[in-house]
């Protein structure tokens, strides 16, 4: 059976082009569902103009569907609440001086 890690591990390959860092690093996923062979990511995205967006949020949903036990994924956008650098991972964060 898949778990929320392995879910979160196939996300790691998925980077903002911009930022060259992977969404769980930059804090974007907000919420994992796995039920059967069905797995919703609840996500955010830097900015709700992100230019990426449409490829980060494709790159999501094939990462997911790529897992062995997973037949289909949902990636469903929220800016509630809005995403900000504090989401990152206080290391990756004190690394990039902010």
């Amino acid at each position: 059976m898949v778990s929320e890690k392995d879910v979160r591990k196939a996300l790691r390959k998925v980077k903002d082009p911009e930022l060259n860092l992977d969404v769980v690093v930059l804090g974007l996923v907000y919420g994992i569902e796995i039920q059967d062979s069905h797995a919703r990511v609840t996500m955010s995205l830097t900015t709700p103009f992100c230019p990426a967006g449409n490829q980060i949020v494709e790159e999501a949903k094939a990462a997911v569907e790529a897992l062995e036990g997973i037949d289909t994924a949902e990636i469903e956008l929220t800016f509630d609440p809005p995403w900000s650098p504090d989401r990152i991972d206080p290391i990756i964060r004190s690394a990039l001086g902010i």
